[in-house]
């Protein structure tokens, strides 16, 4: 459910696309002619879906990351994610082979949790979050080479409880960690 009116944009109609950068993600600049008859200019990042896992062990510990953000010129505490950048890949399966690949984790268990779209005011990206429980060891495909920031990454321990409660108390900035960890809350009995 997307709440109410969520169609097509019946009152805004796209009048121009206009491709201004292709990269990682591909900006567009659309004019779009307005319910009031203003024809406004939007710039609209395109970009790859991703999926982002709470990562649980037996033991009640949250598989965090600390990983190295340019955006913001430093590190924060992350949950695992990743891109959807392989073709017809489904999200289950790209979320069990980030898992390898950051953490060098599998799961026996991952539950979905929520799709949300990332900043649904300039991006189409959204993320798919999972619940992972049952972890073990698991190796990366083998074709996979840590890069740049992947290859600085750590993987930090924390209870659950303490994630929980750091995210309700404002200390994760990071929205995917901060979605992912309070709706596994209700399923962690936190």
């Amino acid at each position: 459910m997307e709440g109410p009116d969520t169609g097509a944009g019946a009152w805004f109609e796209t009048r121009a696309v206009r491709e201004v950068f292709r990269g990682r993600s591909t900006v567009r600049l659309e004019t779009v002619h307005t319910p009031d008859g203003d024809e406004v200019e939007r710039e609209i990042v395109m970009h790859d879906d991703a999926v982002a896992i709470v990562a649980v062990t037996d033991d009640g510990q949250v598989l965090l990351l600390k990983q190295y953000r340019q955006a913001l010129r430093r590190y924060l505490l992350e949950i695992p994610a990743g891109s959807l950048d392989i073709d017809g890949e489904l999200p289950e399966d790209a979320a069990r082979r980030e898992l390898a690949e950051e953490i060098h984790q599998g799961a026996r268990e991952l539950q979905h949790l929520v799709t949300f779209h990332n900043s649904a005011g300039w991006t189409d990206e959204k993320t798919h979050v999972y619940l992972g429980r049952g972890l073990f060891p698991a190796t990366p495909p083998d074709d996979f080479v840590a890069k740049a920031e992947e290859a600085d990454m750590e993987v930090v321990p924390m209870a659950v409880e303490d994630a929980v409660a750091a995210a309700r108390d404002g200390e994760f900035t990071d929205a995917k960690t901060v979605v992912g960890l309070l709706l596994a809350a209700r399923h962690l009995g936190v």
